[in-house]
């Protein structure tokens, strides 16, 4: 039996602003529902770390990066559009659990 891959992401967010809040539930439910004990997410606050932020070139929020597994993929917004983001992401359809 082969071992998934764990998904990587980083999202980075504008404190609690309502797209941030509302970016991060949206990639929370989606990483539950497709990518169930698979997936990291580690949430940077540009406010609170604004050299991060810059150092990876983001200047919008949220933008969601993709970390692994390769290739790394950048999306900005709330990702609300789970097939969309399935697609963006380079996730195969019918991945759901």
């Amino acid at each position: 039996m082969s071992e998934r891959p764990t998904h990587k992401f980083r999202l980075y967010v504008a404190g609690d602003s309502p797209n941030s809040v509302q970016a991060m539930t949206n990639l929370k439910v989606f990483c539950r529902k497709h990518l169930p004990d698979q997936h990291e997410i580690e949430f940077v606050d540009v406010i609170r770390e604004p050299r991060q932020a810059l150092s990876e070139r983001v200047f919008l929020t949220p933008t969601l990066i993709k970390l692994s597994p390769g290739p790394m993929r950048r999306i900005v917004g709330t990702l609300k559009d789970s097939g969309a983001l399935r697609e963006i992401l380079g996730l195969p359809p019918g991945l759901e659990v």
